[in-house]
């Protein structure tokens, strides 16, 4: 498979995937609209209660149409291949399958069609590896206003079963806002067994949802702190005038201790969970390389050069097309092409260096067979050629 084809699986996958958890939330939630359309048309202008406006759900319709609701969210940040999405879309279909096997207990082909969907998500788990700060804080706002409605509606559908019944907006807001931070005021209580086991939902629904936004939104930016404080590595915040070097392998590890040996500052970018051949005392970051927020925390803006040096040439472009994005005016861009066959096609992201160790090799072989001088301005030739 050449880098075009890599590119392209790599970019349809998740939008794929994105498109198919939207659909699965539009088939939970359309039935629900369209009988809210038809019960509020028949509906007299006079307002009575909330118990008989919302009489159109049933009563575990209202978290599977928050949760359906919260799956068309997801499905906006799967294409950018955001782990957390991921995870939570993952998560949230199973609470769908989950209540209608087993609660209401009703099998049919959205429940089928949810779990193909799962399925598919956790089949191309490896494609979502990307974190961002303003995923997690996107992810965030919507899944505590989602579970803030979720909280309002289920207090006004059920408001008798309350002491004091609730059956106006601020009253089932305040009960929500209550129940979610687990402060447990005690003035309004559930004195029936549905209540009860709503309350409970929502006040477990709380405290995973906080804790889930809060690990969104601060993981991306101290994991890889936390990460060397324990292994004892704390790095230098300010990184400048230092070179990148992206990949595992052992030309990437050559490459660094060259520059290690005559003086330079380097730091290093690892695919998370991949072995390295690094020492102890390397400025490692672990993440996605192709990550703007990776690059800016290993200081791309500041660098003299980045370096991707990956396996695949298909990961070493996304790494260029992403330092293009951030880097410094006089940060130079250099890749690795494995496959001679996708050098032009490497040129089209226009790095400004581009080296291919066969090509270079069977060169330095030839010209030395004919007896040529191999020099500086060779090298500069060979390595920074147009590009064009």
């Amino acid at each position: 498979m050449n880098i075009l084809k890599k590119i392209k699986f790599k970019t349809y996958i998740p939008l794929l995937l994105a498109i198919m958890v939207f659909i699965n939330g539009l088939l939970f939630i359309i039935p629900v609209v369209s009988r809210a359309i038809e019960h509020f048309s028949g509906m007299e202008t006079t307002f009575h209660s909330w118990k008989s406006t919302l009489v159109f759900l049933k009563s575990f319709e209202i978290p599977q149409v928050m949760i359906c609701f919260l799956l068309v969210f997801m499905s906006m940040l799967l294409p950018l291949r955001n782990r957390v999405a991921w995870f939570f879309t993952v998560a949230l279909l199973f609470t769908v399958v989950v209540i209608d096997l087993f609660i209401i207990k009703e099998h049919n082909a959205r429940t089928t069609y949810a779990v193909i969907v799962t399925a598919a998500l956790l089949y191309n788990r490896q494609s979502f590896t990307y974190y961002s700060l303003a995923g997690g804080t996107f992810f965030a706002v919507v899944s505590i206003s989602s579970l803030i409605v979720y909280g309002m509606l289920g207090t006004l559908y059920i408001g008798d079963q309350f002491e004091p019944p609730v059956h106006d907006l601020p009253t089932a807001f305040y009960f929500a806002i209550v129940c979610m931070s687990t402060v447990g005021f005690g003035d309004i209580v559930p004195h029936t067994t549905e209540a009860r086991m709503f309350t409970l939902t929502v006040i477990i629904s709380g405290i995973t949802v906080f804790a889930a936004s809060i690990s969104s939104i601060a993981g991306p930016i101290i994991s890889n702190n936390i990460k060397h404080i324990f292994k004892g590595r704390i790095y230098k915040v300010d990184r400048k005038n230092h070179y990148i070097i992206i990949g595992a392998n052992s030309l990437a590890l050559n490459v660094y201790n060259a520059l290690i040996d005559r003086g330079d500052d380097v730091t290093v970018i690892c695919p998370a969970g991949v072995q390295h051949p690094y020492p102890e005392h390397a400025d490692i970051i672990e993440g996605d390389p192709a990550s703007t927020s990776i690059l800016t925390l290993a200081g791309a803006a500041k660098a003299k050069s980045i370096i991707a040096l990956s396996d695949d040439d298909a990961d070493n472009t996304f790494i260029i097309l992403a330092a293009k994005e951030i880097a410094g005016e006089s940060t130079t861009t250099m890749a690795l092409v494995n496959d001679t066959e996708n050098t032009s096609k490497m040129k089209r992201v226009n790095p400004d260096m581009i080296f291919s160790l066969p090509l270079l090799g069977s060169e330095l072989l030839i010209r030395s067979l004919d007896g040529d001088v191999i020099n500086n301005d060779f090298l500069n030739k060979m390595f920074f050629k147009d590009k064009a």
